[in-house]
């Protein structure tokens, strides 16, 4: 990759983590009853990905 290119697409990933985040912070603060389900629904799917992973290893080994 050219590396002016590079350092053209530096401030534009910065600007869009910026937006991600001041989107997450004005969806938590007008919605929180939906920011928390949503939270809630992440979690659940990581600790099924995690149990899942457990008994994969548990039945190789």
């Amino acid at each position: 990759m050219d590396i002016a290119l590079r350092e053209a697409a530096l401030p534009a990933k910065k600007y869009i983590t910026w937006a991600a985040v001041a989107f997450v912070a004005f969806y938590m603060i007008k919605h929180p009853d939906g920011a928390a389900r949503s939270v809630q629904t992440a979690a659940d799917g990581i600790s099924s990905a995690a149990g899942s992973l457990a008994t994969f290893v548990t039945e190789i080994g």
